[in-house]
């Protein structure tokens, strides 16, 4: 018998979801990175170099990055650096500001 215990659950989408403001802005200042979708869009929220960066899902296909929702060569536009959570809730996702949906979006991943 091992000592050590195996956990296989997943969380469910409502598991993952943020259920107030606080809640992400807590996630996302402590470091938290959320992969999320909303209407039929994906997007990342990450912290490479100390800053949190919020930007539309991508792939590299021969040696460039392309917009995984529109399939075009990624740009500047299709990305947001903050300092702070409050920052990035500004970051506009399909049409809305971050800050009016986030509740409301599929989170495919956390972490914290």
């Amino acid at each position: 018998m091992s000592k050590f215990t195996e956990i296989n659950e997943v969380n469910s989408f409502e598991d993952n979801r943020f259920k107030t403001i606080s809640e992400f802005k807590w996630c996302v200042n402590d470091g938290g990175e959320v992969e999320f979708e909303w209407r039929g869009n994906q997007y990342t929220i990450c912290h490479p170099d100390g800053r949190i960066n919020i930007g539309a899902g991508c792939y590299e296909k021969g040696g460039k990055y392309y917009n995984m929702n529109t399939d075009e060569e990624y740009a500047p536009e299709d990305e947001m650096w903050g300092d702070t959570a409050d920052d990035i809730l500004e970051y506009n996702v399909g049409g809305n500001k971050l800050r009016d949906v986030i509740t409301q979006v599929k989170v495919w991943s956390r972490s914290i």
